[in-house]
């Protein structure tokens, strides 16, 4: 038997090693989740330009993968025991256990802790409870499991660790199916990013528009008197048509930027970006819906004249 364990002991490691890792990173990137989508349910007026998007998706990205490489290797290795109770007692096997264990409490101890120290800090009274269930729920269970592993016979379950079981894993679908309502399709978030864009490029011409005023002293006719052999700087075009922006204006210190968007702002979220110059983020100085949509701007002279305003392209 000795010899038996000898000769499949690198694959062993490798396989437990692998479940346990990929355990750590998936209940991490669950929880995260949830975090994301607490937050989303209890907007903090603290922090009105929070976009959980980009955070979910990646999120979402590595727990899948992740989640998914662990039940396949957690299934492996059940019927592995299943077939050979005597790496039941395998030391890389209760000495990982005895790890995940000790790293469960540690992510309760520790998240309760920040949590705790974010509440105090101000933190939203029902994010904050709904937090603490979610680490005590998720470390509960992992903590519970792996004791339960050290206990039960190989390939054998409880009914209570079947339902268990099964709770997870729906409860791992059910983080996944809403994460994938929350960050959008593919194919709307290649909306998004065009629209996100546009938004920047505006952003860009408009810059570039107080600044062409600031040196002569008027506005420019159009979008190619912006052009600067020396600093390299030509007017953006559309992302996805790559026809050019419409430009007008509309007084000696008022003019008129234009584009065509995909989607709201709402549903876009475009609007969450700085609006430059400012440097602060107003939200409704890039608003915009559907279509084509046109921003009026006029500059105070007395607010930009001896303003050193540099260029964006250097």
């Amino acid at each position: 038997m000795n010899d038996q364990i000898q000769k499949t002991y690198p694959r062993d490691v490798f396989m437990y090693l692998l479940n346990t890792i990929t355990l750590y990173i998936s209940a991490s990137s669950f929880l995260s989740l949830v975090f994301d989508y607490i937050n989303f349910a209890f907007p903090d007026k603290l922090n009105p330009y929070y976009d959980p998007g980009s955070s979910i998706r990646w999120t979402l990205s590595l727990f899948i993968i992740i989640f998914g490489v662990f039940l396949w290797t957690s299934r492996f290795i059940e019927r592995d025991l299943a077939g050979n109770p005597y790496k039941n007692d395998l030391k890389i096997r209760r000495w990982l256990i005895y790890l995940t264990i000790f790293l469960a409490a540690l992510l309760i101890i520790g998240d309760l802790v920040a949590l705790i120290y974010n509440f105090l800090g101000g933190d939203l009274t029902m994010p904050f409870i709904l937090k603490i269930i979610s680490v005590l729920i998720i470390g509960g269970v992992v903590f519970w499991y792996y004791l339960y592993d050290l206990k039960k016979n190989p390939g054998e379950f409880s009914p209570r660790a079947k339902i268990i079981i099964l709770g997870s894993i729906f409860a791992a679908l059910a983080v996944i199916v809403y994460g994938f309502y929350l960050a959008g399709s593919p194919f709307k978030q290649r909306l998004v990013r065009f629209d996100s864009q546009r938004v920047s490029d505006l952003q860009t011409i408009q810059s570039q528009t107080v600044y062409y005023w600031q040196q002569k002293n008027k506005l420019p006719q159009s979008l190619t008197d912006l052009i600067d052999s020396i600093s390299g700087f030509t007017p953006p075009s559309d992302p996805d048509t790559n026809k050019p922006y419409e430009y007008k204006t509309t007084g000696n210190l008022s003019f008129e930027l234009c584009a065509n968007f995909a989607l709201s702002s709402d549903e876009s979220g475009a609007t969450q970006r700085y609006a430059y110059p400012m440097g602060i983020g107003i939200k409704d100085n890039w608003e915009h819906s559907a279509g084509r949509v046109c921003f009026s701007r006029s500059i105070d002279p007395e607010l930009y004249r001896n303003n050193n305003l540099k260029p964006l392209i250097q």
